[in-house]
Order: structure tokens, then sequence, then C-alpha cells
């Protein structure tokens, strides 16, 4: 694998590693095999987050899924939101050490802190580099967001 890449989001620096591909939504997508995608919060999200520690589905495993399809909700220090599937396919397994210890999602985003996988096609997804791109393009409007500028 070669070296991730990094965005700075201020002065802190998040990597991303190039042996996966990206969402807009911030998650991660990396193929694990058979058609199935397994998937996750990006470095930029989690920094965004901040401490996760409540992770709760709204879909069953087994469902079919739609790309952008409301899939559950998180909640961390800094916000609370809606997850929505970064592709479209079927829910073929949660990382049931989630439901334990979302924590894990801190710690270990791009390793033991995947969330969920999908049977699908990634035909819609960021390349590595791609998603730098798209983070550059987002990340004034982030910035006024976590300051509380925007109306």
């Amino acid at each position: 694998m070669s070296e991730p890449l990094v965005f700075m989001m201020g002065e802190f620096k998040t990597t991303f590693p190039t042996d996966r591909q990206f969402a807009k939504n911030h998650m991660w997508v990396q193929p694990v095999g058979d058609g199935n995608f397994r998937c996750g919060f990006t470095a930029y999200a989690v920094r965004l987050l901040q401490d996760v520690y409540f992770l709760d589905w709204t879909v069953d495993l087994h469902s079919q899924l739609l790309p952008q399809q409301a899939i559950g909700a998180i909640e961390s220090s800094k916000a609370e939101s809606e997850l929505y599937a970064p592709i479209g396919g079927q829910l073929v397994r949660f990382n049931e050490d989630l439901f334990a210890d979302p924590a894990m999602i801190n710690v270990d985003n791009y390793g033991r802190g995947w969330l969920f996988e999908i049977e699908g096609q990634g035909d819609d997804l960021l390349t590595p580099s791609k998603y730098i791109e798209h983070l550059e393009a987002v990340w004034e409007v982030a910035q006024r967001t976590i300051k509380g500028q925007l109306a």
C-alpha cells in the first residue's frame, strides 16, 4: 500500500489510505471480496464528530439499501447525526464489536472501527485524490459551520 494522503483541517492532520475509495458523505468504502464492501468513517468525519459514544441502526441486516438512504444515527461529543449509506446494495454485516464499544470508531476508524458491509456496486465513489479535492472544496463552509457562523 502506498503512503496515505493528507488533508489539513486547520492545524490538524487527517490521513486517508489509498487502498479504498470514498463517498462525499465522508465514509470510506473498501472491497473485501465477493462483491462486498466494508464501510467506515473517514478521518475527516471522525475529527468533526469527536468522541463517538452512541451508534444506532434503523435498518435490519439483509435490508436492501439505496445510495444515501438513512440507515442509522450517531452521537458524539460534538454532534448528533443521521447515517446514510455510501452506496446501494444489500446490508450483509454490522461490526458487532461497535454495539458494545462505539468508541473504537475514534481510535481505529480505518481498522477495527469499521461500521458495516454492503454487497453492491461502488461505481459512484471517489478515488482518494478526488476525495481530497472534494474536502478542499467544502472545507471553508465546514469551518464556518464549526464556528457557528452560518445562520
